[in-house]
């Protein structure tokens, strides 16, 4: 996270960079949620995590947070989403990787703009 000395153009960086740091800031979220949740072996947690943090998950969770989304995060899940990318996950299909881009780059974008109550808030509505 930046901190308050550092000023950074946030919209500068590019889109695929933000669902870069936003794909690691959405694991950890996750992880420490299943960790503090289970006293599971680490295989079980790694199982638990993966169903949590592939694109179809990740799609649904845009369902759900959507309607809490301010104009500015919207913005941003959309620039996300709207990003080319080259390809999908064999697993997924190229709807829900394009929406977990956007997922992942609205929480990087939250992450580098330091707020962090704000991500708590937004995991918190996908894990209820």
């Amino acid at each position: 996270m930046l901190n308050s000395n550092e000023k950074i153009n946030l919209n500068a960086i590019p889109t695929l960079n933000l669902a870069f740091i936003g794909d690691g800031v959405f694991d950890l979220l996750v992880r420490e949620h299943l960790v503090t949740m289970s006293n599971d072996h680490v295989g079980e947690l790694n199982k638990a995590k993966v169903e949590m943090v592939n694109c179809k998950s990740q799609a649904g969770f845009v369902k759900i947070l959507l309607p809490a989304l301010t104009e500015e995060e919207t913005e941003i899940y959309k620039r996300g989403r709207n990003t080319k990318v080259n390809s999908a996950s064999k697993h997924s299909t190229l709807s829900d990787y394009h929406a977990a881009t956007g997922l992942e780059a609205l929480f990087g974008y939250l992450y580098l703009k330091g707020e962090s109550e704000r991500i708590k808030e937004l995991f918190t509505l996908i894990i209820q």
